[in-house]
């Protein structure tokens, strides 16, 4: 089965800020779990956000250049 070249449609990098919002609900659940006295939980939940906003800003640099 082939597809006609007119439904194949180039999509934009344009997922990127779900990852930013999901970095900033963690940013948000290591500050709850950090004052709850939950510092494993909170260590986690930063290293989690920290790797979400590499991934953002690596996604948004090769969005931009394209």
């Amino acid at each position: 089965m082939t597809l006609p070249l007119d439904a194949l449609v180039a999509v934009p990098l344009q997922g990127g800020f779900d990852l930013l919002w999901l970095a900033v609900v963690f940013i948000i659940l290591a500050v709850v779990a950090g004052f709850a006295g939950f510092r494993g939980i909170a260590g986690l939940t930063m290293a989690a956000a920290r790797i979400l906003i590499v991934i953002f800003i690596i996604l948004a640099i090769i969005t931009f250049l394209l």
